[in-house]
């Protein structure tokens, strides 16, 4: 029996492989994936990690995984099915042979919702982005557009406004949904419109990057195209949890309601990363979670 296994391996899961194999503890890393990184391996560029200024998304997936490999964190690709009880731990089965341990850290991230239009993933991390925190400083006095109406789409525009030349709100509703705080705010940006009642048809680019947004009114059927050099979608974000349903509390949204420490409502069981329920998701903080969920387990193993 392991004493831990760490589904997912984004800098959450592979933060904690690096702590638990420094710890002695005997450890796996799954991931469903080939390669691991998570959302970042899709970023081309990430200014706001310390220390990688200006480092490309795959590039510094590939240093963590080259610092956990040095350390001899194991990892092995399984697609997680279920995590149940069992005497002593827990069963963690897969499209592999299952896996029996003492305690688990779900580190499975989440998925940014897709608007599932043309030229969406053909220019993704090259002008297309789902994290205006994130990315938003290279648009630095230039055009963006945001999609979306929700508290973050608001958030995101009201954040982009502040240092690109134009901001589009692109809304399929003719009113936002956003906290009404937010509304007045973005609203007091002389920089922002807001394009009602429509929604993103295609995404055009130029030279291997975004140039353009088409979007089209859901009422008239008119098109038109904002020449702008990004897009930020912002229509919400799934977590990977639905396996682990009926196991562990979660949101309505299906995050994993979990503290600080990473503990879960069911003892042995730890959440880190994009998958716990807070409010930053970004890649300190789900570094961050990662430590301190290791740092849970061992105290959950030595009052065992």
């Amino acid at each position: 029996m392991k004493d831990l296994v760490i589904i997912g391996a984004g800098p959450a899961g592979m933060t904690a492989g690096i702590y638990a194999t420094r710890a002695g503890l005997s450890a796996l890393v799954l991931e469903h994936n080939y390669v691991s990184g998570g959302q970042i391996i899709n970023t081309y560029e990430v200014d706001n990690y310390p220390g990688f200024p200006g480092i490309n998304g795959f590039d510094l997936a590939q240093k963590m995984r080259e610092h956990a490999d040095a350390l001899g964190v194991v990892f092995d690709t399984a697609d997680v099915r279920r995590v149940e009880r069992i005497d002593g731990g827990f069963r963690v089965s897969s499209d592999k042979d299952p896996i029996d341990t003492k305690t688990v850290i779900i580190a499975s991230g989440a998925d940014h919702s897709k608007l599932g239009i043309p030229g969406e993933d053909t220019y993704g991390g090259m002008g297309v982005s789902y994290c205006a925190t994130c990315d938003g400083a290279f648009y630095r006095g230039k055009d963006v557009a945001v999609i979306g109406g929700g508290d973050v789409a608001v958030e995101d525009a009201i954040f982009l406004a502040r240092a690109c030349r134009k901001v589009y709100v692109v809304h399929r509703r003719d009113a936002l949904r956003a906290q009404k705080s937010l509304q007045d705010k973005l609203f007091a940006c002389d920089n922002v419109e807001i394009v009602w009642d429509s929604n993103g048809t295609a995404i055009e680019g130029k030279d291997g990057k975004v140039s353009a947004l088409i979007v089209q009114n859901k009422f008239s059927g008119e098109t038109k195209k904002l020449d702008v050099d990004g897009v930020f979608i912002a229509v919400g974000i799934v977590p990977n949890s639905e396996v682990f349903g009926g196991l562990i509390d979660q949101d309505d949204k299906g995050y994993i309601l979990a503290d600080e420490t990473g503990a879960t409502s069911t003892p042995g069981i730890f959440a880190a990363g994009d998958v716990r329920a807070k409010a930053l998701r970004q890649i300190v903080t789900a570094v961050g979670d990662g430590a301190n969920a290791v740092a849970a387990v061992e105290r959950y193993l030595n009052e065992q």
